[in-house]
């Protein structure tokens, strides 16, 4: 490595799905029309990544395979960069849980640290998956500028890491569909590396 490097990253979410306001979580379900409009339109204006790297859930992956094809670069998926199992709460409305689950409602998103719905994943297990995923990503990239389309609760877990908040702060982010923010990590020899977010669009 030479004595300074910087990384690129823009994680984009997905757009809109087919069924509505549900939680889908690990539920392989389709984008919608207006979700393949978002997500066009957020990449419209941007560019030159030298790589994607997606969920394999094919709400994020069909879209990937798309512009991947349309930019003319490489795609990679990688299972771990899939949203959190919702156990229980996969393919319900979100205002059934709600209303359902009202205890475990509270914690997911008062106490997430400590949040896990039924039969799902906790949050806990969900972030120490994501990070080593993404930390992977961007050390065989290193010094390059790439492209990671994945699911709401996957953004704000990298965020939270590379911002160094605690995994409580998670549900304090906003992350829309198609929303897309921007971080650099930066690697100079002899010290740790550090990440700055340059924009965010939620």
């Amino acid at each position: 490595m030479t004595d300074f490097k910087v990384t690129t990253i823009d994680l984009l979410r997905h757009g809109a799905c087919e069924g509505g306001e549900i939680f889908r979580g690990s539920t392989n379900v389709a984008l919608s029309d207006k979700g393949w409009e978002q997500m066009r339109a957020a990449v419209a204006d941007e560019g030159g990544w030298s790589q994607i790297v997606s969920s394999d859930l094919k709400r994020c992956r069909e879209f990937s395979d798309w512009l991947a094809q349309d930019r003319g670069i490489s795609v990679e998926t990688d299972a771990r960069l899939r949203e959190i199992h919702f156990g229980d709460w996969e393919g319900k409305l979100i205002s059934e849980v709600r209303e359902q689950y009202p205890q475990e409602w509270k914690t997911f998103f008062g106490k997430p640290s400590q949040a896990v719905a039924p039969n799902g994943e906790t949050m806990a297990d969900f972030h120490r998956r994501v990070t080593p995923a993404i930390g992977e990503w961007a050390e065989q990239l290193r010094g390059q500028h790439f492209l990671v389309v994945a699911h709401g609760a996957v953004i704000r877990s990298i965020m939270v890491n590379w911002l160094q908040m605690p995994l409580d702060a998670i549900t304090s982010l906003s992350v829309p569909y198609a929303g897309m923010s921007r971080f650099k990590i930066f690697e100079m020899k002899g010290s740790e590396p550090w990440a700055q977010l340059v924009f965010h669009r939620g």
